[in-house]
């Protein structure tokens, strides 16, 4: 009787010990005892929920040498979980196999360097024609994608999104237009059927892409937030194949939009939410343009939302208070050099 009364008593002991809630996890320990501390408030370390993700803009089109490769070394200081990309990775300009694997194998090769996943996205040096869409595909899968990351989604589109016969028809005038471009009379660019057409500035959503965003953003009603990317601002296109379609299934849901493309930052508040046009990573820069500068954009995401701040590769500094590679000699926006590098 006394063994049995002795083996309850432990079982007891036992049931309350695995039900007492485990004691919270303290991040932040001191030996003062005052009432009075000299910090305003304890850390409480990085719960769930919370996460920053970098995004890198445009390198193209007129890569500047040496600028993308600071930016990976940079990036490695914010040490974010992931980076994403709006497009623009390579030149382009080819539908020369081997050209376009010397070009991608530059950038893969560079972007190895990051120590976080890279997530590409096509911009049009990328996307334009057919035969660079196929080489895309067989690299890097799909041209238009999503992903979930801790209950927020993302939704990664393609803005060279055209039927085949349009294509074709952008992808020849595009070329005749570089020509004039780098021809005797450049002015006659402004003239050219590829300058006035609105898929140069705004790019295009057609059907497919937007009932395959549309099923996604309805299959996930519980996510808390929804970042849009893209390379062209196709929220800026008028009727068919704009991002009104997208948009609306979004619906009230919270959500940020960022592009890349014009090379220049601006800034849009739309309908209550955020709208980013993102300058350059290494791209060519309007030396008459103060908003065209070289940035990397940190996404620090918690249960409030996101806070999104752009650190300018020209402050961003390592430990012996130098930009990483020697960086320095470079320069990281051109309306601020123009004068410098005329003397």
């Amino acid at each position: 009787m006394k063994n049995y009364y002795r083996l309850f008593l432990l079982s007891t002991v036992l049931f309350l010990f695995n039900c007492t809630p485990p004691a919270e996890k303290k991040y932040f320990i001191s030996d003062l005892k005052i009432e009075k501390t000299p910090w305003s408030y304890e850390p409480t370390g990085k719960p769930d929920g919370q996460f920053t993700f970098a995004i890198i803009s445009d390198l193209n089109g007129g890569e500047r040498e040496g600028i993308f490769d600071v930016a990976v070394e940079q990036i490695n200081l914010l040490r974010p979980e992931f980076i994403l990309s709006v497009g623009d990775l390579v030149n382009g300009e080819t539908e020369e196999v081997t050209e376009l694997q010397k070009q991608y194998d530059s950038f893969d090769q560079r972007a190895a360097k990051a120590k976080a996943p890279m997530f590409h996205v096509g911009g049009n040096h990328d996307l334009t024609s057919s035969g660079m869409r196929d080489f895309w595909e067989k690299r890097y899968g799909r041209k238009y994608y999503h992903f979930v990351y801790q209950n927020v989604l993302f939704l990664v589109l393609d803005t060279e999104d055209y039927t085949d016969e349009f294509r074709e028809r952008i992808h020849h005038a595009r070329s005749e237009a570089i020509a004039i471009l780098e021809g005797n009379h450049p002015e006659e660019y402004l003239h050219t059927e590829y300058y006035n057409m609105p898929e140069r500035e705004t790019g295009k959503v057609e059907e497919e892409q937007n009932a395959y965003f549309e099923k996604v953003i309805a299959s996930y009603p519980e996510a808390k937030y929804t970042f849009v990317l893209m390379h062209k601002p196709v929220w800026q296109r008028e009727g068919e194949g704009s991002l009104s379609r997208i948009e609306n299934a979004l619906g009230d849901r919270d959500y940020t939009v960022i592009n890349g493309h014009y090379h220049s930052y601006s800034y849009t508040n739309r309908n209550g939410h955020d709208y980013i046009m993102l300058g350059t990573t290494g791209g060519s820069q309007n030396a008459e343009d103060d908003y065209s500068f070289d940035h990397i954009t940190l996404v620090s995401y918690s249960d409030e939302g996101p806070t999104i701040a752009n650190i300018r590769m020209d402050g961003l500094l390592n430990k012996t208070g130098k930009i990483p590679l020697d960086g320095a000699r470079y320069c990281y926006q051109a309306s601020k050099c123009r004068n410098t590098e005329s003397e």
